[in-house]
């Protein structure tokens, strides 16, 4: 089976551009499970009900998120209703859920794991201990096992994918917004790229109007972030996995320019 995975959709721009190009990209490449990032979806920062609404109907299948979940508080009730979209699961007492099992249209079950690192980051229950209750709880026979590991280092999100190799399909990484060269199948068969990138206004500074942050550099003076709409990429990567052993066959970048 085929996974498309999206990194952060950031504000209108990223918005659009998925919804010019998501139903080519599913039809040219035969996907078979959709998810993308969706944190930073409403203006950058975090994420609205009706928001989410629109992405699903885009066709996208998971929404996974990360610390930005939590910028709007009218998505709080909106994540215990809606189990396709997931918060990270490391949150020791937070609503909605980290982890889904979700059934292709092919009728094949696919485990979607959220998790957020810890360092430079909120405090949360450890990722890597998490991860391993929810992967013993997984019934046998949902072999195919896709991760979006939310974090700032990339020695964090590296361990990670070595720490998963071989009992997960994929681990890829979102949260920085700039896409990483490392993509690979690691030796016991899981899929991982450190950072996905981001799908937004790449004529910014990670998505953010370039002359707010230089002033921010150049003063230290505090200001008000504002998302650029400059330049709008989708950034992603299209792992090809065997359903009947959950390993990766493949792993390739995907990346749009908007424009």
């Amino acid at each position: 089976m085929k996974i498309l995975f999206i990194g952060d959709i950031f504000g209108s721009p990223g918005r659009r551009v998925v919804a010019d190009h998501l139903e080519d990209i599913r039809a040219t490449n035969a996907i078979d499970l959709t998810i993308a990032n969706a944190e930073n979806a409403a203006g950058g920062f975090g994420l609205t009900p009706s928001i989410a609404e629109d992405l699903f109907a885009m066709g996208i299948d998971v929404l996974t998120s990360g610390n930005h979940v939590w910028d709007k508080k009218e998505l709080f009730d909106y994540l215990c209703r809606q189990p396709r979209l997931l918060r990270p699961a490391n949150y020791p007492d937070a609503p909605g859920n980290g982890s889904l099992v979700y059934r292709t249209n092919s009728g094949i079950d696919c485990a979607v794991l959220n998790l957020q690192g810890r360092v430079y980051m909120p405090v949360t229950d450890c990722p890597f201990r998490k991860a391993d209750q929810i992967l013993e709880a997984l019934l046998p026979e949902v072999k195919v096992r896709f991760v979006d590991f939310h974090a700032e280092v990339t020695s964090e999100k590296m361990a990670m994918g070595w720490y998963l190799d071989g009992r997960v399909s994929a681990v890829v990484g979102t949260h920085t917004h700039i896409p990483t060269a490392d993509t690979r199948i690691l030796p016991k068969g899981t899929a991982y790229q450190t950072d996905c990138g981001m799908t937004g206004p790449y004529g910014s500074v990670i998505g953010v109007d370039t002359e707010i942050i230089l002033r921010r550099f150049l003063t230290a003076l505090p200001v008000r972030m504002e998302a650029s709409r400059q330049s709008p990429e989708l950034h992603a990567v299209i792992v090809d996995v065997d359903e009947s052993t959950g390993c990766a066959r493949s792993i390739r970048r995907h990346a749009i320019n908007g424009d």
